[in-house]
C-alpha cells in the first residue's frame, strides 16, 4: 500500500478537510463559530453511538473474546503514562506537576480521536471489533487515576517532610494540624477520582455501551439512521470546532518548546506502532490493530483539562492542552492513521509462521 497516496486520500476526505476548514476560518479571524448548545450536544451523542455500536459488538462475540485485549490495553495504558511521566521528568526536565499531567493527557483515550479514526477506516471499507469502545470507557479514566495517586503521594511526602521538620521547633499541636492537611490531600484525591470516573464522558459511554448489549441489533434497526447513518455528519460539525479551537492554539504551539513538539509527535508514534504490533499478536483485524493503536496513540484534550485542572491545578494547562489538541491531534488524524492502516496491512498479510518450531528446528 503506498503510504503517501493513502495520507493524501485522508486529507481529502470530508472530516479532515473540515478539520483544516475550522483551523484556516480561526486564522483569518473568521466570526465563524459553533453554536455552545451543538458544541455540547455532539461529544454526548459521538460517545452514545460510539458505545451502543460497541455494546452490540460484544452481544455478537461475547466477553471472552475482549478480555485480555482490554487486560492487556489496562497494563500498556499504565505503564506508558509511566514512561512518559519519566521522559518528562528526566529529558524534558518538566517539574513533577506538569510532567505527571502531561504523562496523563497521553497515557489516556481521546474519544474524538477514535471517532475519526471509525470513520476512516469506514472510508476504507474496513471493519474492526466494536468491543474496542468498551475498552476505550475503561481506559478514560486509567491514566488519570494513576497520575493523580501519583501526584497526590508526592505532595502528601512533602507535607509530611515539612511537617517533620517544623515539628523540631513547633509545638505539638502542629502536628494535628500537620495530619488534618494530609488528610484533606487524600479526601481531595478521592472526591477527583469520583469525578473522574462519573464523569458525563464515561457514564454516557459505558451506559451505551450497556444498552447496545442490552437491546442488540435488532432493537437498534429504529434509531440506526441517528446514531449510525448520521455519525459522520455529526464529526464534520465537531470538527469545525476542534479546528477553530486548534487554530488558535497554533499561536501558543511556539510557547510549549522544541522538546514538548518533539513529545507530542514521537510518543503517539511509538504507542500507536506498539500497539499495532501487541494487537496483531493478540488476534485482532486490520481494523482493529489500527483502533487499538489509535487508543494507545490518542492524547485526551476534552477530559483532561476538565479532570487535571481539579486534580493537578499546579500544573499549567497550555501546556497539556496545546501538545494534546494544537500538535497531537492533526497529527493522528492526518498522518498517523494512515501510517498505522499501512503496518497494520503489512503484518497481516505476512505469511504465517510457526516461529518457535523454526527455532526449533534450526536447533
Amino acid at each position: 500500500m503506498d503510504i503517501l497516496g493513502l495520507i493524501q486520500d485522508n486529507i481529502l476526505t470530508p472530516i479532515v478537510l473540515f478539520f483544516i476548514l475550522g483551523i484556516v476560518a480561526a486564522r483569518i479571524k473568521s466570526d465563524l463559530k459553533i453554536p455552545e448548545a451543538i458544541s455540547e450536544f455532539l461529544p454526548i451523542y459521538l460517545l452514545a453511538a460510539i458505545g451502543l455500536h460497541g455494546g452490540i459488538e460484544m452481544r455478537k462475540t461475547g466477553f471472552e473474546s475482549m478480555m485480555i485485549p482490554m487486560l492487556v490495553a489496562i497494563v500498556l495504558s499504565l505503564l506508558m503514562t509511566l514512561n512518559h511521566y519519566q521522559i518528562l521528568r528526566r529529558l524534558g526536565k518538566f517539574n513533577v506537576f506538569d510532567s505527571y499531567a502531561l504523562a496523563s493527557t497521553y497515557g489516556a483515550v481521546g474519544a474524538v480521536t477514535f471517532s475519526v479514526g471509525l470513520s476512516f477506516l469506514k472510508n476504507q471499507g474496513i471493519e474492526s471489533e466494536g468491543y474496542i469502545a468498551a475498552i476505550l470507557a475503561v481506559l478514560e479514566p486509567i491514566a488519570f487515576i494513576l497520575a493523580i495517586f501519583m501526584t497526590n503521594m508526592v505532595v502528601s511526602k512533602q507535607m509530611l517532610a515539612k511537617k517533620q521538620a517544623f515539628a523540631k521547633n513547633a509545638e505539638i499541636e502542629n502536628d494535628g494540624l500537620g495530619m488534618l492537611e494530609i488528610d484533606s490531600s487524600k479526601t481531595k484525591l478521592f472526591q477527583v477520582l469520583r469525578e473522574s470516573i462519573t464523569g458525563k464522558a464515561v457514564v454516557i459511554l459505558i451506559g451505551s455501551i450497556i444498552i447496545g448489549y442490552t437491546i442488540g441489533k435488532e432493537g437498534f434497526a429504529p434509531i440506526k439512521l441517528l446514531f449510525e447513518d448520521l455519525f459522520v455528519g455529526a464529526i464534520v460539525i465537531f470538527l469545525i470546532e476542534m479546528g477553530i479551537i486548534a487554530g488558535h492554539r497554533l499561536d501558543d504551539v511556539k510557547k510549549v518548546g522544541v522538546f514538548l513538539i518533539g513529545f507530542s509527535l514521537a510518543i503517539p508514534t511509538l504507542n500507536g506502532i506498539i500497539g499495532v504490533f501487541v494487537a496483531t499478536y493478540l488476534g485482532l483485524s486490520v481494523g482493529g490493530t489500527v483502533m487499538f493503536g489509535l487508543l494507545l496513540a490518542s492524547a485526551s484534550f476534552i477530559a483532561a483539562p476538565a479532570v487535571l485542572r481539579t486534580a493537578i491545578p499546579q500544573a499549567k494547562p497550555s501546556l497539556y492542552i496545546t501538545s494534546a489538541l494544537g500538535i497531537t491531534f492533526p497529527y493522528n488524524i492526518i498522518i498517523l492513521l494512515p501510517v498505522m492502516l499501512t503496518i497494520s496491512t503489512i503484518i497481516h498479510d505476512w505469511p504465517a509462521t510457526d516461529l518457535f518450531g523454526y527455532w526449533s528446528h534450526d536447533l
